[in-house]
């Protein structure tokens, strides 16, 4: 029954959504032909969109947002939501509460995807948010301090930020965006002016006004997939401990390096693709596949988006000397 639900949910991902019908414009012009065309945009926003967005509550304090993305139940809402819960209540717009099984937690990325018991369900289109642009109409929804189907307007503010996850990794290709979130918010769609989900809301800075910040939607995509399709993030390790050092400048001027700074070992594990590769306590990593490194961050980054079965070719100073390890 699990992997019928799982190969649904993967062939509806991949399937590409009708396009929605085009937004009349009006038949004036100037600045009320304008805002016209924005509130039917995002009314039209609203109205595809939020049957699909739910609030989440579970034991224990705490509640957050999340949305649907297939019909028989598979939804995203962020890791810090769901803390370490294995269920929660879903109360969709009409008011229905279906109970949701946690079926992925992924800490690193703040993404957890759920399983709600029910069919014929309404969805959220995923989008791609690398076309996102600096400027861009996005529309936020949730349920925040608890009011639900709360809607907000405002722009991508910037692209490519970083956020630190709950488990310390650097989560990477951040939106910030303009419109206004608050706690519970948190696990909600940021949507563009087509209805399609480009991010999920995950935190805001206290005491600031229009600093949202959003996992982006390609992120998503690759979390629930991981999920529905192997049941867990498969992600390289090397299997070391590391931090960040300055490379002395006599040494960077002898080996014609690029970089003053590296990534040094601290600990090896044993029988990890780090000890098999031959990597020792005290050898500096300055480059991941032809990619300068200069911080753990670096390295984590480059790890992420090496798929497991791909070699890594890396280079290290090993004794004021730089050599070449290949890990696999």
């Amino acid at each position: 029954m699990g992997h019928e639900i799982n190969n649904r949910a993967l062939q509806y991902l991949s399937g590409s959504q009708p396009d929605q019908p085009p937004l009349s414009r009006g038949d004036g012009s100037g600045d009320a032909d304008l805002l016209d065309a924005y509130s039917q945009a995002v009314v039209h926003v609203v109205d595809t969109v939020s049957p699909a967005v739910m609030s989440l509550t579970g034991r224990g304090r705490g509640s957050g947002s999340g949305f649907l993305l297939t019909p028989d139940g598979v939804a995203v809402t962020n890791s810090h939501v769901v803390d370490g819960r294995s269920t929660m209540t879903a109360e969709l717009p009409e008011g229905d509460r279906i109970d949701a099984t946690v079926i992925g937690d992924d800490p690193a990325t703040d993404l957890a995807v759920l399983q709600l018991r029910a069919s014929d369900l309404p969805v959220a289109e995923l989008g791609d948010s690398g076309g996102l642009r600096v400027g861009q109409l996005v529309i936020a929804m949730g349920s925040p301090m608890g009011l639900h189907a709360t809607v907000s307007t405002g722009v991508v503010s910037a692209l490519g930020r970083s956020m630190r996850a709950q488990d310390g990794r650097l989560i990477s290709n951040i939106v910030q965006h303009a419109a206004p979130i608050n706690p519970g918010n948190s696990g909600g769609p940021l949507v563009d002016s087509r209805g399609r989900v480009v991010g999920v809301n995950t935190a805001i800075i206290a005491m600031a006004q229009g600093l949202g910040f959003a996992v982006p939607g390609n992120t998503v995509r690759w979390i629930v997939e991981e999920f529905l399709q192997h049941g867990r993030i498969r992600r390289r390790q090397m299997g070391v401990r590391a931090m960040s050092v300055r490379i002395p400048a006599p040494l960077v001027r002898s080996l014609d390096l690029l970089n003053s700074q590296g990534v040094q070992l601290s600990d090896v594990t044993r029988r990890s693709a780090a000890e098999q590769a031959g990597l020792q306590i005290g050898d500096i990593i300055v480059s991941v596949n032809d990619r300068l490194v200069t911080s753990v961050d670096d390295v984590h980054r480059l790890l992420a988006v090496a798929p497991e079965g791909i070699q890594l070719n890396l280079s290290i100073i090993r004794q004021e000397k730089l050599l070449p390890i290949t890990l696999t």
